[in-house]
């Protein structure tokens, strides 16, 4: 595997992680990590033009006949504060070392540059042959609750179940979380893996109890299929339309329009909705994900009568049209252009004559 032009016969130059996993597993690799067993600044700078330095996580980005390539240090950490990210001890350790600081025995996999020999030094190939996630070590989910999001990722990509242990791990972290943690990753988790948009992957996140790492409320599995809901009516932030059937996202950092997502439901779920004209006014100005929620939480069929029937319904008429007619503006518009949607809502083939009418007869009464 020569995923990027090399030549190096050092011997100290793998690549590592999941790009080594993914390439025993025939599957095609996105991100490609290479670790330099030593200083990857110091050695690594001679493959190309320099890009970037983080001198503090011995790493350096180098631009590889025209690819833009990192490089990492071997490295060693430790939490010192359960939950948050980790403090490097040591930048150039061994291999060995390096390895042993990550997640699932599948992930800890590395692959000589130089040689092509596979390095396993935690029974990963087995667990890969197997279709088992095993964590490399009893305090791996209290150092980093976020594994926990990250096993139920790969379980769902790759088929892959925790091994007894591990599951019992889990468990046992699940029934009293730390709500002291890092939930930058805990967010960077979930929207990875609910951006699959798989519902056997939501499905476990609640019946496993993992949801315990966002809110300490309980929260009861819907009985809409928010995959197939998504499927039908595409969204970009799916991933919070997944998360907001916690309702409870408060110790997440969202941006301005994920909360106007959260606002816009949390508006929706106490609109009146007795008709056609009030399901329209209701949604028409909401995100889609917010409309979604509604369905999902609240009532699936108005939500999709709007989305079916509803959404694509204009009135052709604006104000131009009623000052031509003699109307000056004033708060009187707005019943006149709810006089014609609500007509209009009854036939959308009113042509824009038909419209006028309507504007006529309401003067006249």
């Amino acid at each position: 595997m020569n995923i990027v032009n090399i030549k190096d016969t050092s011997g100290k130059l793998y690549y590592i992680g999941g790009v080594v996993r993914d390439e025993l597993l025939g599957r095609e690799s996105f991100d490609i990590d290479i670790t330099y067993v030593g200083n990857a600044i110091e050695y690594c700078a001679k493959f190309g033009e320099v890009i970037r330095v983080n001198p503090d996580f011995g790493t350096i980005r180098v631009n590889v006949c025209g690819r833009e390539v990192d490089f990492a240090s071997t490295r060693a950490e430790v939490y010192d504060r359960k939950g948050h990210l980790p403090r490097i001890t040591k930048i150039g350790c061994g291999l060995k070392e390096d390895v042993l600081r990550r997640d699932f025995t599948v992930n800890a996999l590395a692959k000589s540059i130089t040689t092509g020999e596979i390095i396993d030094y935690t029974g990963g190939l087995d667990d890969l042959k197997n279709k088992t996630l095993r964590v490399l070590h009893d305090g791996s989910f209290i150092d980093d609750p976020t594994r926990i999001i990250r096993g139920l990722k790969f379980s769902v990509r790759f088929g892959f179940e925790l091994d007894e242990h591990t599951k019992k791990l889990q468990d046992e972290y699940l029934s009293a979380v730390n709500y002291d943690m890092c939930y930058k990753r805990v967010k960077k988790e979930l929207m990875e893996t609910f951006n699959l948009n798989s519902q056997e992957a939501f499905e476990r996140f609640i019946r496993d109890g993992i949801y315990k790492l966002v809110t300490e409320k309980k929260v009861v599995l819907p009985v809409v299929n928010i995959e197939e809901l998504i499927k039908k009516y595409p969204v970009q932030n799916v991933w919070l339309v997944y998360a907001g059937v916690l309702r409870d996202l408060s110790r997440l950092e969202l941006t301005r329009q994920e909360k106007k997502i959260l606002d816009d439901f949390a508006v929706l779920e106490n609109s009146r909705m007795n008709n056609d004209f009030e399901i329209y006014r209701a949604f028409e100005n909401a995100e889609q994900e917010s409309i979604l929620l509604y369905a999902i939480l609240k009532d699936k069929d108005r939500a999709c009568r709007y989305l079916d029937n509803l959404r694509n319904i204009k009135i052709q008429t604006n104000g131009e049209d009623l000052q031509k007619l003699g109307i000056k503006p004033s708060p009187e518009y707005k019943k006149i252009f709810d006089a014609i949607l609500t007509a209009k809502l009854a036939n959308p083939q009113m042509t824009g004559a038909d419209e006028i009418n309507i504007v006529k007869n309401y003067l006249n009464s």
